[in-house]
């Protein structure tokens, strides 16, 4: 089956990309998954935005990867979520969250996929978490969750 990427997906390729996959990956995997989209004709035309959303947000070299780490680490990203009375957040903080947080704090604009959490957020406090800008490059961050 012929699909266009809509993602970066390991071992197949990055967003924009048209692949050729088996059928039970296409309609198992990668289809319900958001990851990529059936290729049509129509879709072909589809391309260019997805390429100039995916350059927009890639990290052009070693040098500006290093200098978004740099300003990564140097930011404090601070997350507000609703907490009940025993300091347990409704729900969980997500990398959409944390995201967010990263543009309103020091307007980067990173893909979520990138940040790597120890587990769930679900109580007040401050969290590791990695963000791979490139295979060479992750910066370590601290996030700190309060309550809204």
């Amino acid at each position: 089956m012929k699909l266009i990427l809509t993602r970066e997906v390991a071992g197949l390729g990055t967003a924009g990309d048209v692949v050729t996959v088996k059928d039970g990956y296409a309609r198992n995997f990668l289809l319900p998954n958001h990851q990529a989209i059936a290729w049509s004709e129509g879709g072909e035309k589809q391309i260019e935005g997805i390429r100039r959303a995916r350059s927009a947000r890639e990290i052009q070299s070693l040098d500006h990867a290093k200098e978004i780490k740099a300003k990564l680490e140097a930011a404090e990203i601070v997350v507000k979520a609703k907490v009940g009375s025993t300091g347990h957040l409704f729900g969980s903080v997500t990398d959409k969250d944390i995201v967010a947080a990263i543009k309103s704090a020091t307007g980067v604009d990173i893909d979520r996929h990138h940040i790597k959490l120890a587990g769930h957020i679900k109580l007040v406090g401050k969290y590791p978490a990695k963000i791979s800008l490139i295979s060479s490059v992750v910066a370590n961050i601290s996030v700190t969750v309060v309550a809204a």
